[in-house]
């Protein structure tokens, strides 16, 4: 017995780490070589782990959720052969490889050995009042510059002294691999004798290498185009009326856009502990939170809960906080309103946000719960990206904008210690003639007390 310990490839250009999402084997199991062992994600795509070696699975690097780094150990395997104790790092995936498996799990969703699996933000983005959009797309697979310079893949060897006697003469000759290989080429229409290999069984790099080189090496690549006549669609209705007051928000109003970091550790243990004991009330996500924040932190900075009447040269600070919530529906983007936010806690809160959120997606809004906002907060849930720069909902003069919370290790001040730490970056996008930097900035560092120190939330 020999043990093999497998290490956690390079996967991509500057990924120092990735997440383990999935694990396919647990200790005690046994694997074959090139069975499909894990799924790592980084923050591109999720990346396959196969074993390079068959065995028993003795120790596994952690649990779904921790982050692993490169050139860790990810799996420890014993193996049949003595082949002595050592070391096996996966060799990583080219530049083009990876961009011919995101297209090949974006195109096929379904298919077991390429999932991709949803982003790490909490919350969705029907609880977070945010929109998302359609899958787009994807484009016909690029040759990339370096492919002519690569050696081309030898042909596939049909036979091995492993499987036993070679066939007798009109006996079908056997290609050697993977049953994730095999289903891979079964559903791109890839007859797996006509790809070519550098090793003795076809791989997933082999399959990469076939449809990127296409015709060029003599090959004839699976139909696989979704080409579609183009499809001219007019601009009517709601749609419309989004284009019209965006264009007219972005030609009128001069927008800066500030962001900041925020870390919201102790505001997600406190709204999960909040939803352990809510009886029947709502379940919160972070949206009645952030809200119940602003409107703590407004009394202080008027300027930002305002309308401005640029022609008559007006601007006027409302005294109450009606809080305007972008939500994504069929018809396009709508702007529900929760009127007096200031007033309601955060149960409050969260049930009005879905009673609003609900009525704009059936069509039931009314005319009046869809204007009169003096703010407006716009999320993606975790579609929220890095940071956003929003577009003022006209007349107000700013718009909030929370983006997606991720947990990264982070230093504590205590010399080298470090933490885990959930952190959340939060944009607003403010009316130049009416609010500046300093004023923007300001809002947000008050603000970023309250979401870093949510007892504050409820405090008299």
């Amino acid at each position: 017995m020999a043990r093999f310990t497998f290490k956690l490839p390079d996967i991509g250009e500057g990924i120092s780490e990735a997440e383990i999402v999935a694990w396919h084997v647990a200790v005690g199991d046994r694997v074959e070589e090139d069975q499909q062992i894990a799924d790592m994600m980084t923050d591109k795509a999720t990346v396959e782990m196969e074993s390079p070696v068959s065995g028993v699975v003795v120790e596994l690097a952690g649990e779904v959720g921790d982050q692993v780094s490169i050139g860790a150990a990810l799996v420890v395997i014993e193996t049949d052969a003595d082949a002595g104790s050592g070391e096996v790092i996966a060799a990583p995936p080219t530049d083009a490889q990876a961009e011919t498996a995101e297209q090949y799990e974006a195109e096929n969703p379904g298919v077991e050995e390429a999932q991709i699996l949803p982003g790490t933000g909490r919350g969705t983005a029907s609880e977070a009042g945010g929109g998302g959009g359609e899958p787009q797309a994807v484009p016909p697979i690029a040759v990339p510059e370096h492919a002519a310079q690569t050696k081309a893949p030898v042909e596939a060897p049909l036979h091995h002294p492993a499987d036993g006697p070679p066939p007798r003469a009109g006996e079908e000759l056997k290609v050697l691999a993977s049953p994730a290989v095999r289903a891979r080429a079964r559903d791109l229409g890839i007859d797996l004798a006509t790809v070519k290999t550098d090793g003795e069984r076809v791989r997933h790099a082999d399959l990469d290498a076939y449809l990127r080189y296409g015709s060029a090496q003599g090959y004839h690549a699976p139909q696989t185009s979704r080409a579609r006549p183009d499809e001219p669609v007019r601009v009517i209705g709601m749609r419309r009326r989004i284009a019209e007051n965006m264009a007219a928000s972005k030609r009128a109003i001069p927008h800066f856009t500030y962001v900041d970091e925020i870390d919201v550790t102790a505001l997600e243990a406190m709204r999960a502990d909040l939803n352990d004991h809510r009886g029947a009330r709502p379940k919160l996500t972070m949206l009645p939170l952030l809200i119940a924040a602003i409107c703590r932190t407004i009394p202080d900075f008027p300027m930002l809960n305002a309308r401005y009447d640029d022609e008559a040269g007006v601007v006027t600070r409302a005294g109450s906080i009606h809080l305007g919530m972008a939500t994504q529906t069929d018809a396009g983007l709508m702007v529900p309103v929760i009127r007096d936010a200031q007033d309601r806690n955060v149960w409050q809160l969260a049930t009005e946000i879905g009673r609003l959120a609900e009525a704009a997606r059936t069509g039931k809004a009314t005319s009046a719960e869809l204007s009169g906002s003096t703010l407006t907060i716009t999320s993606l849930g975790p579609l929220g990206g890095i940071a956003t720069t929003p577009v003022i909902n006209r007349p107000e003069v700013a718009i909030i904008g929370p983006n997606r919370i991720i947990e990264r290790p982070v230093f504590t001040g205590r010399g080298d210690e470090i933490r885990r730490a959930k952190l959340m970056n939060l944009s607003i996008s403010c009316d130049h003639r009416v609010v500046d930097g300093w004023d923007a900035a300001s809002f947000v560092q008050a603000l970023k007390r309250y979401l870093e120190t949510p007892v504050l939330l409820f405090a008299d």
